[in-house]
């Protein structure tokens, strides 16, 4: 009833102006607010020193640079995919952990870039007028095309210098340019072993108490030498302390807090089912096939993690909308925005329509849901050779088209991205793309039905099984050197490769080209359209101190460390070492590495671990740096409670918690169990 209250007294306001609410873009950011909550100054220069500290990872992660040498700190979750590249049968660097004792010992990630928002330019009037007077499919076209010409011209003015991206902020409401400084050449430097980093698994994840050690270091490299990077953090020795006001810095992946009832209906009744019964059963046969070797142990180990971790998400997401008083909350707030526009002549006329176009663009997407899912957006061909495939295909086409007509992921503002994944060098175990295109092809054919048009193209007179086993044996896409052939080769080689997952990504693509047409034309183009007539119309009625939905681009966001109450009971903001001895069962996943039972009695007992704040996050913040108001980085950002995933859609200060590692056993692990004094002594650490 609290929540609810809160909610409703704030529903004729745009942000929650007594919360520690919000996703803030750097250039909006309420210090204002922040002083009077917390007699804290975070000005132009602070957020701007912070910025440029915070590193994009381009897997979909947050770092920051840790040192004038490009030495970059992140969670150890987002290097696992550079960890299982580098490891191998005989050297299990997930298990094993990785330090480097000296630079030339850094290894280099395969596909990993790193970025850095350098600036930024409103390009919203610019985007308004190219879409003018033209209806939805005509305008979702002419604004992509005009989105690819201006990070063209950003790119061309930079010299090459910096990576362009536009950037669509307030579901519409505003368009950006962000200008990034990029890293191609990322190097591993430092992992702890996953029993640490990882510690307490799946039961663990999305809870408080917590003892993991969820960090890495990456280093950054130009023309083969380490990066120069004046813009870094200092570190804390002794962490935070409770009810201090801390700021994270990071890149939230999404959240769907401006979504209108229909969409959210949607997700509650067709995305997130289908969802989870894929993936909680794509789960049930990793756990098996780990079972048939030690290789494929490995294979899965982090990827099992990965899939437990979104599975839990995803069960609560769809728990959240489930919730019948937070959605009449959220039913109750659109209302009230509809009547203000009702109620004004001039609104009702540019904006009345918006939700009509929504729901129009919802029923036309559940119409076709399946068939884009499985065919164009690749649920039914899943793996990374048939990706490896539908890239080439895709993009030797797209190449030969003007750059503002192709399809914005093969711009050339997207082409280098594209091409460090794809010519990347790592390594491909065969069976387990039998495994997951066997599961996708399964799965395919029980959702669309075995008379379906696409099921008889793709499958024939094959089972699911022995047409993975034929593709994935009779592939060469797992050589870089012949995928880099291909793809330098153009199209009329792609047309004459003889390799079967090449000729089904050529067979299939006009039809899914196809289906993607429909979904920009039916689905894609009135969404926009209606998301930013709601956009402007939140504008026009509240004003612009609000902060958009995340969208994997840089965020400030501000609380205090601080518990919360759970049945009853006090939840303590900070966990110490102690305990993470005391609940160590030898048995994975609550099992400690030999290093650290080693050093049980060296270490401080009552130092503190992990710890929780107010802070509002989502996925994306992975790595995102926890900073003091003097700029100092106090820990780093690796998960939240399980109250916070509903945070995707409305966010409750009394329970939302972002979980962080302190930087006070960091630097106790470097020092006591590791030995790492040479990355202590590139580190700047202040009492």
């Amino acid at each position: 009833m609290r929540r609810l209250i809160l909610f409703a007294a704030l529903l004729s306001v745009p942000f929650a102006v007594f919360s520690d609410e919000g996703m803030w873009t750097v250039d909006n950011f309420p210090s204002g607010q922040v002083a009077d909550k917390y007699d804290v100054d975070i000005n132009d220069k602070w957020l701007r020193s912070a910025r440029l500290a915070t590193t994009r990872l381009e897997n979909g992660c947050t770092g920051s640079f840790a040192s004038p040498d490009g030495l970059v700190l992140t969670n150890n979750h987002c290097t696992w995919g550079c960890i299982r590249d580098l490891s191998s049968e005989e050297n299990n660097l997930s298990d094993e952990g990785f330090m480097a004792t000296s630079r030339d010992e850094e290894l280099q990630c395969p596909g990993q870039q790193i970025s850095v928002l350098i600036d930024f330019d409103d390009v919203t009037s610019k985007v308004s007028n190219a879409t003018k007077g033209l209806a939805n499919a005509e305008a979702n076209a002419a604004r992509k095309a005009k989105l690819t010409d201006l990070e063209s011209e950003c790119e061309n003015a930079s010299h090459g210098q910096l990576n362009c991206e536009a950037v669509s902020l307030y579901n519409g409401g505003q368009y950006f340019i962000y200008k990034y400084k990029r890293y191609d050449d990322v190097r591993l430097v430092f992992a702890p072993e996953l029993d640490i980093a990882a510690f307490g698994g799946d039961p663990d994840n999305f809870n408080f108490p917590r003892w993991c050690l969820d960090m890495s270091f990456l280093r950054v490299y130009e023309d083969g030498k380490p990066a120069s990077t004046p813009n870094y953090l200092a570190w804390r020795e002794g962490g935070p302390q409770a009810a201090e006001p801390v700021f994270i810095t990071g890149h939230p992946g999404s959240t769907n807090r401006q979504l209108t009832m229909s969409q959210l209906r949607m997700l509650r009744n067709d995305v997130y089912p289908l969802w989870l019964l894929r993936y909680s059963e794509l789960r049930g046969r990793m756990l098996a096939w780990q079972n048939t070797s030690p290789e494929a142990a490995r294979t899965v180990q982090q990827r099992i993690l990965i899939i437990e971790n979104g599975i839990k998400v995803r069960r609560n997401q769809l728990k959240a909308l489930l919730n019948d008083e937070m959605m009449a909350v959220k039913a109750d707030e659109e209302k009230q925005l509809r009547a203000a526009i009702v109620a004004d002549p001039e609104l009702q006329a540019k904006y009345g329509d918006a939700w009509d176009l929504i729901d129009g663009a919802v029923e036309a997407h559940r119409n076709m849901y399946e068939e884009h899912l499985f065919i164009e957006s690749g649920a039914g061909l899943t793996g990374d050779l048939f990706n490896y495939a539908k890239t080439i295909v895709r993009g030797t086409v797209e190449r030969e088209l003007p750059n503002n007509e192709r399809m914005r992921a093969y711009t050339d503002a997207a082409l280098p991205q594209v091409e460090q994944r794809l010519l990347a060098t790592r390594p491909i175990d065969k069976e387990y793309e039998k495994l997951q295109l066997t599961f996708s092809l399964e799965k395919m054919r029980e959702w669309l039905g075995p008379d379906s048009k696409y099921v008889h193209m793709i499958l024939g007179n094959e089972s699911p099984e022995s047409l993975a086993a034929e593709l994935v044996d009779a592939s060469r896409l797992d050589d870089a050197h012949y995928r880099e052939a291909l793809w330098n080769d153009g199209i009329e080689a792609v047309k004459a490769s003889d390799d079967p997952l090449v000729k089904l990504a050529l067979a299939i693509d006009a039809d899914a080209r196809a289906l993607r047409k429909r979904y920009e034309d039916d689905v894609e183009a009135p969404r926009i359209r209606g998301e930013e007539k709601i956009a402007d119309s939140r504008f026009q009625i509240y004003g612009t101190d609000a902060y958009p939905d995340a969208t994997f681009t840089l965020r400030v966001t501000y609380g205090a460390v601080e518990g919360w109450k759970e049945r009853g009971e006090m939840v303590d903001p900070f966990t110490r070492t102690n305990r993470l001895f005391e609940r160590s069962t030898g048995q994975r996943p609550f099992m400690l590495p030999a290093s650290w039972t080693q050093a049980r009695e060296d270490l401080d007992p009552d130092r503190p671990f992990n710890f929780i704040a107010t802070t509002d996050i989502t996925g994306g913040n992975s790595g995102s740096p926890i900073i003091a108001a003097d700029g100092v980085l106090v820990g780093l950002a690796f998960d939240g409670n399980i109250h916070s995933i509903a945070g995707d859609y409305w966010f409750d200060e009394s329970t939302n918690r972002t979980v962080g590692v302190n930087t006070a056993i960091i630097l106790e692990a470097l020092s006591t169990v590791y030995g790492a004094d040479h990355l202590l002594k590139e580190l700047t650490v202040v009492d």
